[in-house]
């Protein structure tokens, strides 16, 4: 019987295979992923999880979930909004990713649990957080779907999912955006991180990802309600919220 397939990046490879790739990748990145993030971006990452942020509106005392939560942008910005009575879980099923972002944590002076975890397979009871997030990490995932639908169990009824992923920009754009992404971007990642075929996959999974309307329709096929989207930077990005009920 021949394994089922999955694509990584423009490659197709088996399903039992690819979060070992994904793995490889950000292992590799790890060190020089914020250093990256800035370059790839020119600074614009950081005001998508701003925006990100004020959408999430944390309030004092709950319980956060950060998926994929790698150097752990979102989780130092929720633990200060939730404060001492409140939790938020900084989770990454990489290692390397989830040492810089709970080393970080901790020059920061928070003492926050961090979990080294897959997204499709949750080690959280039903009903427990508030708002999960899960910034630039769903696309590298096996099966979206089935991560969307623990990130849901984990909601209380009235909780919030946040996705922040790269997505389809504004057509006109996309023939400048393509050069950047598959030239510029390999090349960067060869100079400053020593890797420039991490960064290649890195263009190829996002022309992968679903685009904004079939996100939002894979949230809305979880369970969630309430779905809408807000694109940033001509569609590059789309920040996609959903409630459960």
């Amino acid at each position: 019987m021949q394994d089922k397939t999955t694509h990584f990046g423009f490659e197709q490879v088996p399903e039992t295979e690819k979060a070992g790739r994904v793995r490889g990748v950000f292992s590799s990145v790890a060190q020089k992923y914020d250093v990256m993030n800035d370059l790839m971006s020119g600074g614009l990452h950081r005001l998508w999880k701003a925006f990100t942020i004020q959408i999430a509106g944390v309030r004092k005392g709950e319980r956060v979930l950060d998926v994929a939560g790698g150097t752990a942008d979102l989780s130092l910005a929720f633990a200060r909004q939730a404060g001492e009575g409140g939790q938020v879980w900084l989770t990454d099923i990489n290692h390397a990713m989830l040492s810089v972002g709970r080393d970080r944590m901790l020059d920061k002076g928070f003492v926050t649990p961090a979990m080294q975890c897959d997204a499709e397979k949750l080690p959280f009871p039903d009903n427990y957080f508030d708002l999960v997030t899960v910034a630039f990490g769903l696309r590298n995932m096996t099966h979206k779907d089935q991560a969307l639908r623990e990130m849901r169990r984990v909601l209380r009824p009235g909780g919030r999912l946040l996705v922040l992923e790269f997505s389809q920009i504004w057509r006109p754009l996309s023939k400048a955006y393509d050069l950047y992404s598959f030239k510029v971007l390999p090349w960067l990642g060869k100079k400053v991180a020593g890797d420039g075929e991490s960064y290649r996959y890195l263009a190829e999974s996002i022309r992968m990802h679903p685009d904004q309307a079939s996100l939002a329709e894979m949230l809305r096929d979880a369970g969630l309600s309430h779905v809408e989207y807000f694109n940033l930077a001509a569609g590059a990005v789309a920040l996609h919220r959903g409630y459960k009920t």
